[in-house]
């Protein structure tokens, strides 16, 4: 079973996905963790990826489908969470296309739904570790010590994509480019919506509730 969790910057869809794969055994699709790794390790695709982040803007479409390419012939699984992608039509259509030649699909779509203000409240107190990546948040699930990740001792930052300015103009993106994914994905798939507010846990109770029909 192959699922897609959309929706807005700081809705949760990372956490989700983490929680479904570890329970699942899933393969977990991440273009932010993807890209994250190849700007870390400096690569040609990071250096090009970090310009457009930075900016609070997408990724050009075929760059994010070669990384796709190359991670679902790496990742046979029973299943893969798409996490935060496909973001554009372009993207959709292209994964589709990917999927069909794997002779594969997409079962269903979620959307976790999240206001704006509930956004910037969460993102800006976002903090990622400099050596692991673990994420953390200083308002609900913050370091044991201030600065420092409880997973490999590395150091805590703030990401240059979680000031408010930055915020701002990805959910703009967001609301101009990936809601019309709503639109594609009720003609070709099921689709489902869920209240991001109502917290982690409940959240992944509805996700597995789908998951079980």
């Amino acid at each position: 079973m192959n699922i897609i969790l959309s929706g807005p910057p700081g809705s949760g869809k990372g956490t989700q996905a983490e929680l479904l794969t570890s329970q699942l055994n899933y393969a977990h699709f991440s273009t932010g963790n993807v890209f994250r790794d190849h700007i870390t390790r400096k690569t040609p695709i990071g250096e090009q990826a970090q310009k457009y982040i930075n900016q609070g803007k997408l990724v050009p479409d075929d760059v994010v489908l070669d990384v796709a390419k190359d991670f679902l012939a790496h990742n046979q699984k029973p299943g893969i969470i798409f996490d935060g992608f496909p973001r554009t039509i372009g993207q959709a259509q292209g994964l589709d296309k990917v999927l069909n030649e794997w002779q594969n699909k997409i079962d269903f779509v979620i959307f976790i739904e999240l206001p704006e203000t509930e956004i910037i409240k969460r993102l800006t107190a976002r903090r990622t570790c400099l050596t692991c990546h673990a994420i953390y948040n200083l308002d609900f699930k913050p370091p044991r010590k201030p600065g420092i990740c409880d997973v490999c001792g590395g150091k805590l930052y703030q990401r240059s994509d979680d000031t408010e300015p930055v915020i701002k103009q990805r959910f703009m993106v967001y609301e101009g480019q990936t809601r019309a994914l709503k639109d594609y994905y009720k003609k070709t798939h099921h689709i489902y919506e869920i209240d991001g507010t109502l917290g982690k846990d409940q959240v992944f109770q509805e996700i597995v509730k789908l998951i079980k029909k």
